[in-house]
């Protein structure tokens, strides 16, 4: 009885952590056929992705006719900077709406975290107003909280909650910032970024031009800055050929628009302008919260901080060169560690790396040192909007939730408790 026991708890373990998966705000709203547009643009502008890749959140979603009315006026990098004010980085549903502290609050959004929100440009204000009704208005000093709640669209406690609102949420500026256009000066943002080593190398080649011509379509920049072309371990490029400088440079470049959101949902390895017949020339993407790391196969590198993100060109600089296997091999296994009585001097040289011949685009005699370890990187009043109540029984068959670790552990307490009542 005692063994059977041990296993009734360890299985009963296992499923309570098998309850762990990922909400997706487009499954979500496409049970609404009246947020299809809204919907439809978070796809647009990879807001989705955002979303997705986040435990808490608040999505506040608009009717049809109010998102045709704005994205009719605006540019598609408008209609993203306003959308994203739409999302805050925090859970509320109807309850927590009308218990507001002090009956006002500011709630940092997705806006926030682009680098192109000055003071309290990506904050919303949240009050909960006289006869059950709560405006939401720009955090910015003197702005009107011109948007109400209506009603709640659908909660998972307490993971993501989606509430409708009546009105669009501006915060001054949004609507007249410029729009990104085919001849932005993507050598001037590098530069002012610190990475005038890439451009150089990027005009010198050519490959400007194909970045240039990419960039109507949809264009992702991971720019090394220029310390990282100091590094130890770089390789000489005035060793390479022309066309395996130029396949290094298109490396560091893909050919659609992939936010940071997108990158940090991403699991499949994703292929670079450099991907062609001869080599996959590839990367995978870790993440580890909002940290995002790139690995080619032979060396890794942090996306340290983003130059422009505006549909449809995003740039990013990173830490370290991107360094192809294609060109440079496989990483290398690490060296055995020396015991006290060995000294680095009496070591044997490890032996030199081969590069791949068949998907390199020409051999090298003697290829790189492999490069050095990255750098360090009160419940609503009568007359109120609807309740939750009326979305918490709908089917979650479409929009799974990642629960949360307390979620979590208050289930496993309670499979463990059963688990010794029924034995």
């Amino acid at each position: 009885m005692g063994a059977l026991r041990i296993i009734f708890l360890v299985v009963s373990l296992l499923a309570a952590g098998s309850v762990v998966s990922a909400h997706n705000i487009t499954a979500i709203l496409s049970q609404f056929p009246e947020y299809s547009e809204f919907n439809s643009y978070l796809s647009q502008t990879k807001l989705s992705d955002e979303i997705n890749s986040r435990e808490t959140i608040t999505v506040l979603v608009l009717n049809n006719g109010v998102v045709s009315s704005l994205a009719a006026k605006h540019p598609l990098s408008v209609v993203k900077s306003v959308l994203s004010l739409h999302i805050l980085l925090d859970y509320y549903d109807n309850k927590k709406l009308h218990a507001i502290s002090d009956g006002t609050t500011l709630s940092t959004t997705l806006y926030q975290t682009t680098g192109n929100s000055p003071g309290n440009v990506g904050f919303v204000n949240i009050t909960d107003l006289k006869g059950g009704k709560v405006g939401f208005g720009s955090a910015v000093s003197g702005s009107k909280l011109d948007s109400s709640y209506t009603k709640s669209v659908k909660q998972i406690p307490y993971n993501i909650s989606v509430l409708e609102i009546n009105a669009p949420i501006i915060a001054p500026g949004i609507l007249t910032a410029p729009a990104p256009s085919a001849d932005v000066n993507i050598t001037g943002l590098l530069e002012k970024a610190g990475c005038k080593t890439f451009v150089k190398l990027i005009t010198d080649t050519g490959v400007l031009k194909v970045f240039q011509t990419a960039a109507e379509k949809g264009l992702t920049v991971f720019a090394p800055n220029d310390e990282a072309f100091k590094a130890a371990g770089v390789p000489d490029l005035s060793k390479l050929s022309n066309a395996e400088l130029v396949a290094l440079l298109q490396y560091h470049a893909l050919a659609t628009y992939t936010p940071k959101g997108s990158l940090k949902t991403t699991k499949d390895p994703i292929s670079t302008l450099a991907t062609n017949g001869a080599g996959k020339y590839d990367l995978t993407v870790e993440t580890a919260g909002d940290s995002v790391t790139l690995d080619s196969g032979f060396s890794t590198s942090r996306v340290a901080s983003t130059v422009l993100d505006s549909t449809p060109l995003c740039i990013f600089t990173v830490d370290n060169v991107l360094l192809p296997t294609e060109l440079f091999g496989k990483s290398p296994s690490p060296a055995p560690s020396l015991s006290p009585e060995t000294s680095p001097a009496s070591s044997p040289a490890p032996a030199a790396l081969s590069p791949e011949p068949a998907a390199a685009p020409s051999p090298f005699l003697s290829p790189p040192a492999p490069p050095t370890s990255s750098p360090t990187a009160g419940p609503a009043p009568s007359d109120g909007p609807t309740a939750d109540s009326q979305n918490s029984n709908a089917s979650n068959a479409v929009d799974s939730v990642k629960a949360p670790s307390v979620v979590h552990a208050t289930f496993t307490v309670l499979v463990l408790i059963m688990s010794y009542v029924m034995l």
